[in-house]
């Protein structure tokens, strides 16, 4: 019923940049929360950044002052800025929305993941 799509991962050289956007389509009412998650082999996935529906932010520590998660609301879009990029920050990186979805004459809530976008950063 709800499909988000990440795109904007790839290889970049420590120091650098990239840009990481998540579309959401489908039979959407409103997108609540969404967030951007990580993970590496053998660990288990964790947050990176979260945004709420009004806005508000916060981080893993490990990216603060570095990454910046921001949502275009009308697109159904959330988009992770991610700038002096270390060897560290190499992972599978995952969208997650909580979404009130159109179900006929109702709507429920249920969360999404998106399929993974790989970020290797090169030292």
């Amino acid at each position: 019923q709800v499909q988000l799509v990440e795109s904007g991962g790839g290889l970049v050289q420590a120091g650098g940049s990239l840009r990481l956007s998540c579309a959401a389509s489908g039979s959407i009412f409103s997108i609540n929360a969404m967030g951007w998650y990580r993970q590496t082999p053998g660990k288990q996935r964790e947050l990176v950044a979260h945004i709420t529906s009004g806005g508000s932010t916060n981080y893993a520590d490990s990216v603060k002052g570095r990454f910046t998660i921001s949502r275009d609301n009308a697109k159904n879009t959330v988009y992770l800025q991610m700038n002096s990029l270390k060897p560290e920050d190499t992972a599978v990186y995952y969208c997650n929305a909580d979404v009130t979805v159109r179900s006929g004459w109702s709507h429920f809530a249920a969360g999404y993941w998106g399929q993974g976008t790989q970020v290797t950063v090169s030292s």
